[in-house]
């Protein structure tokens, strides 16, 4: 192959890589959408969760043996670490965020669980003793800024229902946040898919016993719409940004991938207002700006 034809091809896997990036963070980020559109039918966050990760499952079951093939059988001492990741990052961290977006808008969900990368690092300091900078704790004030301008608009408007649903979500950004601390040595022993499948199985039967603990069984026969919903939940949601957003990291590398995705809180704004007709102004567009300058910065700041 010609220099030429080598950097065209280069030029082509980074495109694709860059649309799988957009396309998965807009997709992961609709599922506050789809969410607040069951709700609608009368279903609680309990129910709502169930049925996601139901649906799902047969999805994570196969990353976790795709992600297998070829590597060595997971080690005794490696599973109590898979479960506390499936755990923190994709059971309680979910189903905090679903409870949560009973009470507060898409658009604040989603800037909130933002700002997982600032707590990282707050974590990263208090549990580890990694130093945080000066100019990353700026980077960090100026994505809270942004959250505070948000949150304290809906406060004004919703009162309570901000302060109870903001909590929740903000546990579910905590949860994740120690996740990500987490999982960085078992991801080098286990493989990144093989880990997510494995964790995201864990978390689904943790949900679907939750389920089971805390509702009658007839409860689980909802309307169809719910249904649907949930099955996109599960696949267009869930499912394929997974997969979209490895790929892109194969193409363009964490870094980059991770910048695209900030598109993310962006397009659940603007599906919010046309979906949902949340509020679009002022407060709104600033703490939006604010939060993804921060965290964008803070990006930067960790890749130096």
């Amino acid at each position: 192959m010609t220099p030429a034809a080598e950097a065209a091809s280069a030029a082509r896997l980074r495109q694709v890589g860059l649309l799988l990036a957009i396309g998965g963070a807009v997709a992961f980020s609709a599922k506050a959408i789809v969410a607040k559109l069951i709700y609608r039918y009368g279903v609680d966050a309990v129910t709502l969760i169930a049925w996601r990760m139901a649906l799902a499952l047969p999805f994570f079951v196969a990353m976790a043996w795709w992600g297998g093939r070829g590597r060595a059988p997971i080690r005794r001492n490696q599973w109590p670490r898979v479960a506390l990741l499936g755990f923190t990052g994709y059971y309680l961290a979910s189903f905090l965020d679903f409870w949560g977006l009973e009470y507060i808008s898409a658009s604040l969900e989603r800037l909130i669980l933002y700002l997982s990368p600032t707590f990282v690092l707050l974590l990263g300091r208090v549990f580890l003793g990694k130093s945080i900078g000066l100019m990353q704790l700026g980077a960090m004030a100026l994505s809270y800024a942004g959250i505070a301008l948000v949150f304290g608009h809906e406060v004004r408007l919703e009162g309570r229902d901000t302060l109870i649903g903001g909590t929740m979500v903000l546990g579910s950004a905590i949860s994740y946040a120690t996740y990500l601390l987490l999982s960085g040595q078992l991801v080098r022993e286990v493989g990144s898919m093989r880990l997510v499948g494995m964790a995201s199985v864990f978390a689904s039967v943790l949900c679907l016993l939750q389920f089971a603990a805390l509702r009658p069984l007839a409860s689980a026969v909802v309307a169809a719409p719910v249904v649907w919903w949930s099955l996109a939940n599960a696949l267009v949601c869930t499912a394929l940004p997974m997969l979209m957003v490895m790929m892109a990291v194969e193409r363009l590398g964490p870094g980059i991938t991770s910048q695209a995705g900030m598109v993310g809180p962006m397009s659940t704004l603007l599906l919010a207002v046309w979906w949902l007709d949340e509020p679009f102004n002022g407060w709104i567009l600033a703490g939006t700006a604010l939060v993804l300058l921060g965290v964008f910065w803070v990006s930067r700041l960790k890749g130096t």
